[in-house]
């Protein structure tokens, strides 16, 4: 991968997390969860070099797992669209 793909990639990281935290808020209303958020969080560390890929794929897997114990559509799209960020990396 080039410098100039990994910029891209982790720009695409960036929008997914700050994506994915506009919604949260309906996944965490109803869901004591926090896997979601911190799927976020480990997207953005990925951004900054502090995560490996392994690892941030595991915070995607839990954020996924979430969702499917979400209490609603609403919440499980919120609780993908965090498990997605995280994917990116």
């Amino acid at each position: 991968m080039t410098k100039t793909d990994l910029k891209k990639h982790q720009l695409l990281a960036l929008w997914a997390a700050s994506c994915a935290e506009r919604v949260l808020p309906v996944f965490e209303k109803n869901n004591a969860d926090d896997s979601p958020r911190k799927a976020i969080e480990a997207a953005r560390a990925w951004v900054r070099g502090e995560l490996k890929i392994s690892e941030a794929r595991k915070f995607a897997f839990a954020a996924h797992a979430a969702a499917r114990n979400a209490d609603s559509a609403e919440a499980t799209a919120a609780a993908r669209a965090a498990g997605h960020a995280a994917a990116t990396a």
